[in-house]
């Protein structure tokens, strides 16, 4: 069922959610959290159907906020809220509501969503495209407790990681990081076999693309070794090679699909590893509401600097190399991550 309000309020809004959960049969609120997508007129479709995809999982009421603050004084001048409400159909057991602010309203977002928020649920914010420049002090930002943001979709991806480090808070996270849970998963699966001593690492990717950066920072603060980065043709990471004592444990993707496992000692395998879309990214992070401390630890371990050679750049480790090093700890899982 879909409603349209033009030029309305959060409390009509309210009034047209009512209605239309008793129009469809299905009175009781059964949603668990409140997704606020950020975003604009161009992006807010692709951002609609991947969250309208993961609330299959986590059953959400969705706020679409997409701000239109004009381009003329007179525009600019007016202050108007225009609403789509929709439930049952697409979206399940949830439901979705589309805001487009119009002129000054555009910069008083939070006072629209405050009142739209589900009592007593947590609140996750998502900005698809353009992030604030510190997401933990934006006026949305401080109604959540997860901010999800993706550094992959700014014009300078390495750039933007720098600065999810200097801002970060608990609850913050990034879709670089959650690009790499599988990647993460497998690498600590071949090192709880039992190595004896990784002397150091290289992580293969595409330039300019933060989940590479971000896996090479996981290892270098895991392992304590130095972890080179060298450019690949993609698509996104392509291998990641650890040197030990006893041989190269590698994990190869050429085709962002199907990954070849070698390890010493054992045969080759192969393991699934594909690329996810956006509805299974945040499906995963939707699965935990708490602080990701290797996120955290990861995104702050520092990053190369653009003077560096781009070619070939090693990741400073956390330690020396000559260290004894045990096999990695397995990072902490996210519940049903893939």
């Amino acid at each position: 069922m879909n409603i349209d309000l033009t030029d309305t309020t959060s409390s009509r809004i309210n009034a047209a959610l009512v209605k239309a959960r008793r129009a469809t049969g299905t009175p009781a609120v059964g949603m668990v959290l409140t997704l606020v997508i950020v975003t604009d007129e161009g992006n807010h479709y692709d951002a609609l159907k991947a969250a309208s995809e993961a609330s299959k999982e986590h059953p959400s009421r969705i706020l679409v906020v997409v701000r239109r603050p004009g381009r003329s004084p007179r525009d600019r001048a007016i202050a108007r809220l225009d609403a789509e409400v929709r439930v049952g159909g697409e979206t399940g057991t949830g439901e979705t509501v589309l805001l487009r602010l119009h002129g000054e309203l555009a910069a008083h977002a939070h006072s629209v969503v405050l009142p739209l928020l589900l009592p007593d649920a947590p609140v996750v914010v998502w900005w698809p495209e353009d992030t604030p420049a510190d997401p933990a002090e934006d006026l949305l930002g401080t109604l959540a407790q997860r901010r999800i943001t993706d550094a992959a979709a700014g014009e300078d991806p390495l750039a933007a990681l720098v600065r999810r480090a200097e801002v970060y808070a608990p609850g913050d996270t990034d879709l670089a990081w959650t690009r790499i849970t599988g990647w993460r998963s497998m690498l600590a699966a071949a090192l709880d076999q039992g190595f004896t001593r990784i002397t150091s690492a290289v992580v293969e990717g595409e330039e300019h693309n933060p989940s590479t950066e971000l896996l090479a920072l996981w290892l270098a603060g895991r392992l304590g070794v130095p972890v080179e980065r060298v450019l690949s043709d993609g698509p996104g990471i392509t291998a990641v090679r650890l040197i030990t004592d006893d041989g190269d444990i590698c994990l190869d993707r050429s085709d962002g699909a199907l990954a070849k496992l070698a390890v010493p000692g054992q045969p080759d395998r192969h393991v699934a590893l594909h690329r996810r879309g956006t509805a299974e990214l945040i499906a995963e992070e939707l699965r935990r509401l708490d602080p990701d401390e290797a996120y955290a630890k990861a995104v702050r371990l520092g990053l190369r600097q653009p003077s560096q050679d781009p070619e070939t750049t090693p990741v400073p480790a956390a330690a020396t190399a000559d260290s004894p090093v045990p096999a990695a700890p397995r990072p902490k899982k996210r519940k049903g991550s893939s």
